[in-house]
């Protein structure tokens, strides 16, 4: 595991976090699928959010990139508040979906010259061949989306939003679809953002040995609210030291036989 907190410490509530959330609630009519996710991720660390089916973690991530708007609480990306200040605020992060969306008719190259012109980067060329290298992309950079597998659009959207080196980053199942080499550079590629540039950094999946490899930190949810936060030893040793996967079990079947 990637420990980048030499504190070791949980972050709670919303303080002064590349990523901090205080007070997150959406709701959908009467429906709350995520209920006063208060948090914070700083500069750095990793954190696995962690939960069951419906527990409100794409949700959450889509409300942290102004994807969607949050019903209430506050939300702040590299110290730029997201409803107040958009534009700055996404200007700082990537979002990662499960599902890569491309343009069908533009190719890899074209996608990551697109991107550089959006974000302004102005060594686009030679950090994006870096990126399709390291992806083992290089000899796909003239093939059209429609022409590349559902693994190789996940490489063309993680080098699209590497390019421009955000400061925050958020995972929704980033390894879907990727074969195991893929898998392995694509892990290296997150630890060393963390690592080496300080990037905040989110990470929802259900592959929780993953999870246990990258993060340094984890939040776990069920039913859109906090259930545990802090390193992997302290939750560990709050459920006298049972693994990630048992944790999960656990809370997960809380409610089963109910």
């Amino acid at each position: 595991m990637v420990s980048l907190d030499s504190a070791g410490e949980s972050t709670e509530g919303a303080g002064t976090g590349m990523i901090a959330v205080d007070g997150l609630t959406k709701l959908y009519g009467d429906f709350a699928a995520v209920t006063e996710l208060s948090f914070t991720v700083n500069p750095g660390e990793v954190l696995g959010l962690v939960g069951p089916n419906g527990a409100g973690k794409t949700t959450t991530l889509r409300c942290l990139a102004g994807i969607i708007p949050a019903t209430r609480g506050k939300i702040t990306i590299a110290e730029h508040d997201i409803a107040e200040d958009p534009l700055a605020a996404k200007q700082a992060l990537s979002f990662f979906s499960d599902e890569p969306r491309l343009f069908d008719y533009l190719t890899v190259q074209q996608h990551l010259d697109f991107t550089a012109r959006l974000y302004q980067v102005a060594d686009a060329k030679e950090r994006g061949m870096a990126l399709l290298e390291e992806l083992d992309m290089a000899d796909k950079r003239d093939l059209l989306a429609t022409e590349l597998s559902r693994g190789m659009k996940q490489k063309v959207a993680l080098a699209c939003g590497f390019l421009h080196e955000p400061r925050v980053m958020f995972f929704d199942e980033p390894l879907t679809g990727l074969d195991p080499l893929a898998i392995r550079r694509t892990k290296e590629l997150i630890i060393r953002q963390a690592r080496d540039r300080g990037v905040a950094i989110i990470i929802s999946s259900h592959l929780l040995h993953l999870l246990e490899e990258v993060c340094s930190h984890f939040l776990i949810v069920k039913r859109g609210r906090k259930v545990e936060h802090g390193t992997l030893a302290d939750i560990r040793a709050a459920h006298e030291g049972a693994d990630l996967e048992e944790i999960f079990v656990r809370i997960a079947g809380e409610d089963a036989g109910k």
